[in-house]
């Protein structure tokens, strides 16, 4: 699925820029006047003030900016019309806008009360899996000769986002009814990724609250078209980073959002030392200790490689999840909080073993 959205078209700009194809029939998307649309694969870089549009190879060979202001096409409700652009764009299917007088807690009223109990024994047996699997890999890595290195790799990396899927439903309070307990297994989950926790969880709330808000937004932000156009500098990190590092520019991501206490409020600051004192303390005693164990090269193979394939899942689970074409970015003032939570994403179903580790 993530392929065929990325062979998508959608917006276009600039007097210098190719055409690329547009869907053949008139109701391609629906926006509001001066949303953002945004081609799914010319966003990656996740979370940083401005996202750059990545620029690839179309049908037509041209670099196109990443958004533009567009104005609504007609009947784009239409269930023939969204069954065309869904099949167009490589979906399942594409919802019914939400009525304007609908609101979160109307949404949040139609849940049955099942859907907000948490299950202890379902959150502890993704834990033991998630150990499991990664403790697997690594025995993989250490037992597989260097030509199956990679399978082994690619294992431990998947097993080891697990981790991070399990720190994301401790801030998301979907855990255990035990806050504390919720903290500490986030800390702990995320420590292998060398991820601070609290930091993740604050910004990982105002991306919840403001999703597909442009400025505000804290997951994606897409580059307005004069920026693209008058920073040289900018098309060429463009240029670059949609070459051999796009699956990768989460790392990007982590760096800019996760280490500076300038970005957080007063009342975050402390949290956010305690998460940063772990992570540094495990990348001051555990680093060390795996290159005591197994040297430099053992590191790169029990830990970098791995962390690197939990990088490409994340940046991969992000662009598919957060960009499509027909999906808008609004400004504060347009914006629609039902609109954004419930119409704003793209749910994605990957391959079983995936979805498992």
């Amino acid at each position: 699925m993530a392929s065929r959205i990325a062979d998508s078209l959608f917006a276009f700009t600039g007097p210098h820029h190719c055409l690329p194809r547009a869907p053949k029939f008139a109701s391609s998307a629906r926006l509001s006047p001066g949303a953002y649309a945004v081609r799914p694969i010319d966003i990656l870089l996740k979370g940083t003030r401005r996202t750059f549009p990545l620029p690839a190879k179309t049908r037509t060979g041209c670099i196109k900016a990443v958004s533009v202001p567009v104005a609504p096409p007609p009947s784009a409700d239409i269930a023939e019309d969204r069954e065309h652009l869904a099949e167009s764009y490589g979906f399942k299917q594409i919802g019914q806008d939400l009525p304007d007088n609908v609101t979160l807690k109307d949404i949040m009223d139609t849940l049955p009360k099942e859907v907000f109990e948490i299950d202890d024994v379902k959150a502890w047996k993704s834990v033991l899996i998630s150990v499991t699997s990664y403790a697997l890999g690594l025995f993989m890595i250490a037992k597989a000769p260097w030509y199956l290195l990679p399978l082994a790799w690619a294992w431990t990396g998947t097993a080891v986002t697990g981790f991070f899927v399990i720190g994301h439903d401790c801030a998301h309070k979907s855990f255990s009814k035990n806050k504390l307990v919720e903290d500490i297994v986030g800390t702990l989950a995320f420590l292998p990724l060398v991820y601070p926790y609290e930091p993740w969880r604050f910004k990982h709330d105002r991306h919840h609250a403001k999703t597909n808000m442009l400025v505000h937004d804290t997951a994606w932000q897409p580059v307005p078209p004069e920026e693209f156009d008058s920073s040289p500098v900018l098309r060429k990190a463009i240029i670059f980073g949609y070459g051999p590092i796009r699956p990768w520019l989460s790392i990007a991501h982590w760096v800019n959002w996760h280490f500076n206490l300038k970005k957080f409020r007063p009342s975050e600051v402390n949290r956010v030392k305690i998460s940063l004192a772990c992570v540094f303390a495990f990348m001051a005693v555990g680093w060390p200790l795996i290159i005591y164990k197994v040297g430099i090269l053992g590191w790169v193979k029990f830990w970098l490689m791995p962390w690197l394939g939990y990088h490409f899942w994340m940046s991969t689970f992000t662009m598919v999840h957060h960009t499509a074409p027909h999906i808008p970015f609004k400004p504060a003032d347009e914006w629609n909080a039902a609109q954004a939570q419930l119409n704003g994403t793209v749910h994605c179903d990957y391959p079983s073993w995936i979805e498992i580790l």
